[in-house]
């Protein structure tokens, strides 16, 4: 068993987060894919995740504060997991069900009250359906939520580690 303190455990989920992040990035600029709406729920979610970590990390909190943050970070790589499993979910729909596709992101944002493009983004549009690439027959939002579930077991681990504890 690998005995590290809380404060490491965090530092591993926040450079898990800014890796995967900068995976993201790569497909979106490097490889051109564009992301969808659940897409880009998931990486904000991430990128919440992932400051929760650092913030963590840095604070080196004793047994209480670290156990605040590790049910903040299992709760947001909950949220992430549930908006992860939707794009899974849509993704194996038959295409007969798949909604149909909305408008882009930049005229969401710009002609859209902060409801409805909340709920686009969280709900998905047709788009989001598609599989642009795959690895071992999982698709990216196939990959994120398995990253999330790891990501909140890292952190609801924490709950039980003690800080205070001598670690060799």
């Amino acid at each position: 068993m690998i005995h590290l303190r809380p404060r490491a455990w965090f530092l591993i989920g926040f450079f898990s987060c800014f890796l995967m992040l900068a995976v993201a990035a790569y497909f979106q600029f490097i490889e051109g894919m564009e992301p969808c709406p659940l897409c880009i729920s998931q990486r904000v979610v991430l990128a919440l995740v992932g400051v929760i970590f650092l913030i963590a990390a840095i604070h080196n909190p004793g047994q209480t504060g670290t156990r605040v943050y590790s049910i903040l970070g299992t709760i947001a790589a909950l949220s992430g997991s549930a908006i992860s499993a939707r794009h899974v979910w849509l993704q194996n729909l038959p295409p007969e069900q798949v909604p149909e596709c909305g408008p882009g992101l930049s005229y969401i944002f710009e002609n859209f009250p902060l409801t409805e493009t909340l709920r686009l983004m969280l709900n998905g549009t047709g788009e989001c359906a598609d599989v642009l690439w795959t690895f071992m027959d999982i698709s990216i939002p196939g990959w994120t939520l398995v990253a999330f579930v790891g990501l909140a077991c890292l952190s609801l681990l924490q709950f039980w580690n003690d800080p205070e504890e001598q670690h060799p």
